[in-house]
């Protein structure tokens, strides 16, 4: 695949999108180009332009072969180039952020960077954003008000802004024209080339922006800084299904799998490290292995592989309904260390809201992959995600969100109000629902969903139940908090040498969110 890497005098793109109108840059002066890349002279700053984001790009799915790399390694040059400062990072969103987050530490600490707790302190600050929901962005504009003092103050410190706010061109529009003092905008397809970025921000003294709005390739080897009992690895990246209201498919790009040997090689390493619990993850993982033309080899097929590898649990997020199929349950049914616990985000359960959302099942069909999975997982556990408010969403079509909830049973849900993202196709419906009635809506599911978890909960009292201990809980240092296998909190009571370790805990009580239990010092604790 062949990266992107546009520029010209008058910031078109190959696609004749003119990007000095869209910017608004009416007095942008070109310095230089070189090597690809171009430098502009706007509102008194320069900018160094690599790539820029293009929405109309990021929808493309193509047939461009993508590699897979395997050295990755840091360019010589910078290996000593972070030694005696320091970074932080503030990480917003799922999973899959907090493990690009690891990724960007790995490389950091390579670098000879240091980790400090108080952003402060930092000599690097990187923002690594969210861009599911609009109160995700608006936080992080909030931080970055905030962080203009501490760029007065310091001048010398380096700011970044990464994820996947930075793959919209409004957001890159916003802070080009309000925040001048950011170093540099990445994207989620080059975080790997982070090293270089840093030295071209800090010996240009130019803002950077390079974001690639094609996915580039696979690239594996990259180091990660994990901390704790729990890892999480990227199984697959990108998303082809294009729900109406989401962003993920233009900001992680299209779907491509890792190589299952790859895959497996690192739970297997992660094993050998001592860890506890691994989730796959992926924005899609049941559509794992579909871009494979060289195997046959599905999301079914990796968790089976998993169930050899010696590690007690083993996770997933997140799944999507229509390709959930039944040779996936029948693996998960055969337990060990694939928990019962399923992530299964239904967003509506209305026909014609789902139809709207272009979730490509109906009610009906994600009920009957319920029964399937309940009849062929022992003791699952299914939690999910619930839009409310999605524009045209009447109070008949709610009440059929409520009755699924009822039917299904959820242990626990995300819920979520409706909010317009730019780019997306439900951002040109009409918005229809006012805001007191979505409200309302959310605060009828929250109470069911509340009731629904505390129903669980008690049906776990007097249960022997197996705990990975964490830690301490946060509101009491006598009492440890852990997770069961089906990601219950349970809090209990015992000595600090349990954190890090799996034991058996006798449920003795139950509150809404966590349940209560005492440790049983007499069973066999599971290392």
């Amino acid at each position: 695949m062949t990266k992107e890497n546009r520029n010209s005098a008058d910031f078109k793109s190959t696609q004749g999108k003119d990007y000095s109108k869209y910017f608004d840059f009416t007095d942008a002066k070109v310095i230089s180009e070189q090597e690809g890349k171009t430098t502009y002279r706007i509102k008194g700053r320069n900018v160094q332009i690599n790539s820029q984001p293009d929405y109309r790009e990021g929808k493309r799915r193509g047939k461009e072969e993508i590699e897979v790399l395997y050295h990755f390694e840091i360019p010589p040059e910078m290996e000593d180039f972070g030694q005696g400062k320091t970074y932080h990072i503030t990480t917003y969103g799922c999973q899959m952020n907090e493990h690009d987050t690891e990724t960007m530490k790995g490389m950091l600490e390579q670098l000879g960077y240091r980790a400090v707790e108080d952003r402060r302190d930092a000599d690097l600050i990187l923002l690594n954003t969210c861009a599911i929901r609009e109160n995700a962005e608006d936080k992080v504009f909030g931080e970055l008000g905030h962080l203009k003092s501490l760029k007065l103050e310091k001048p010398g410190l380096l700011l970044g802004i990464c994820g996947c706010m930075s793959q919209e061109e409004g957001v890159v529009n916003r802070i080009m024209n309000r925040y001048g003092f950011v170093d540099m905008i990445f994207g989620t397809h080059n975080i790997h080339r982070l090293p270089e970025l840093i030295k071209e921000a800090v010996f240009s003294r130019e803002l950077v922006i390079e974001v690639w709005s094609k996915e580039g390739d696979i690239i594996e080897n990259l180091p990660k800084k994990r901390e704790g009992l729990r890892a999480w690895v990227n199984i697959m990246y990108g998303c082809d299904k294009f729900c109406t209201y989401c962003i993920v498919p233009f900001t992680r790009g299209k779907e491509r799998s890792r190589r299952p040997e790859d895959v497996i090689a690192e739970v297997r390493e992660l094993a050998r490290q001592g860890f506890k619990e691994v989730t796959l993850l992926g924005q899609n993982v049941n559509a794992y292995g579909k871009d494979f033309t060289d195997i046959n080899y599905t999301f079914g097929d990796l968790m089976d592989d998993m169930r050899g590898i010696d590690i007690p649990r083993i996770r997933f997020m997140t799944s999507h309904p229509r390709d959930f199929d039944d040779k996936l349950i029948h693996v998960l049914g055969k337990g060990g260390n694939l928990v019962e616990h399923i992530h299964l985000p239904v967003q509506s359960g209305s026909t014609a809201v789902l139809k709207r959302m272009s979730r490509k099942y109906t009610r009906e069909a994600y009920l009957e992959l319920v029964r399937k999975i309940k009849a062929g997982v022992p003791d699952a556990v299914l939690t999910t995600d619930i839009i409310v408010g999605f524009p045209g969403e009447t109070e008949e079509q709610f009440e059929e969100t409520l009755s699924l909830v009822r039917e299904v049973g959820y242990d626990m849900a995300y819920t979520f109000i409706y909010s317009p993202r730019e780019g997306t196709p439900a951002a040109a419906m009409e918005d229809n629902v006012p805001a007191e009635v979505k409200s309302a809506r959310l605060q009828r599911l929250n109470d069911l969903i509340k009731e629904q978890s505390r129903l669980g909960n008690e049906r776990m009292l007097g249960k022997l139940v197996e705990v990975l201990v964490e830690g301490e809980s946060k509101n009491n240092i006598n009492v440890l908090a852990g997770r069961t296998r089906d990601s219950k909190l349970v809090h209990f009571e015992g000595p600090p040498s349990l954190v890090g370790t799996m034991v058996q805990v006798r449920i003795t009580g139950t509150k809404t969110w966590y349940i209560k239990g005492d440790y049983l010092a007499e069973a066999a604790a599971v290392l």
